[in-house]
């Protein structure tokens, strides 16, 4: 039956039916869920500045923590050239994280669940380095597929892999953090089940659903990580040229 199904959590649902101009604009439980992240992330971060004291207290040790991992991720991969654009890193980081986590909370929705927003996030990078590089670098950028000491004879099989290579990076940036987050709602999903039919008889499973569940924290964090830590990679490459 649909409703047992461990992939109907996925499904997106019409909150709102909008339709303009024959494109199907409706507000749904992906686009509140969104908002919500967008909500609940700005209060957290405006909670925790508000008062800047000395010695800080929960919500602003939690806000500076956010605030020196993103800067020293930018500082070690980007440089000093890469503090301009720690609004948008420290944003992307956030904004996963918050999807992530919030997913997790039962009868939520796990907006990075879905490719679709994965890849527009990653496309969205990868327009932005694309453009920065053509902007700081002009027709050099190209030499980025060249790889330094390439023999002419060479250049006509590597090159087009390196342009394949660089053209992929938003599919493989938006497949890893939709396939795991995928999978592991899916494999708490189906170990839930085994939980409430077997009853009385369901303690190990739940045992197990319990090291599951920490074992997601985990990765939910680990996965915002990864994406922001490759997009600081790809942005080090636009700006550097650097193979």
């Amino acid at each position: 039956m649909k409703e047992q199904s461990p992939l109907t959590q996925f499904e997106i649902k019409r909150l709102i039916d909008i339709q303009l101009g024959g494109v199907d604009a409706s507000f749904t439980n992906s686009s509140l869920m969104m908002i919500f992240v967008l909500v609940l992330a700005t209060m957290l971060i405006s909670l925790g500045m508000s008062k800047r004291a000395m010695v800080p207290g929960r919500w602003q040790s939690i806000v500076e923590l956010a605030y020196e991992f993103i800067a020293n991720m930018l500082r070690e991969n980007v440089g000093s050239e890469g503090r301009r654009y720690f609004p948008f890193i420290f944003t992307l980081f956030m904004f996963i994280l918050f999807c992530n986590l919030l997913g997790l909370v039962p009868y939520s929705f796990t907006v990075t669940s879905h490719v679709i927003v994965t890849f527009a996030l990653a496309a969205v990078v990868f327009v932005g380095v694309t453009i920065i590089a053509l902007v700081r670098h002009g027709f050099m950028f190209f030499t980025f597929f060249v790889p330094p000491g390439l023999p002419v004879v060479l250049a006509p099989l590597l090159v087009p892999i390196e342009v394949i290579s660089y053209l992929a990076r938003p599919i493989t940036l938006s497949l890893r953090l939709f396939a795991n987050m995928m999978a592991g709602h899916t494999m708490l999903k189906v170990f839930g089940g085994f939980v409430v039919a077997l009853g009385l008889f369901g303690f190990a499973p739940f045992v197990f659903i319990i090291a599951i569940y920490a074992l997601e924290l985990i990765v939910a964090v680990l996965q915002a990580y990864v994406f922001t830590v490759l997009t600081c990679l790809y942005l080090n490459d636009a700006i550097h040229l650097q193979h």
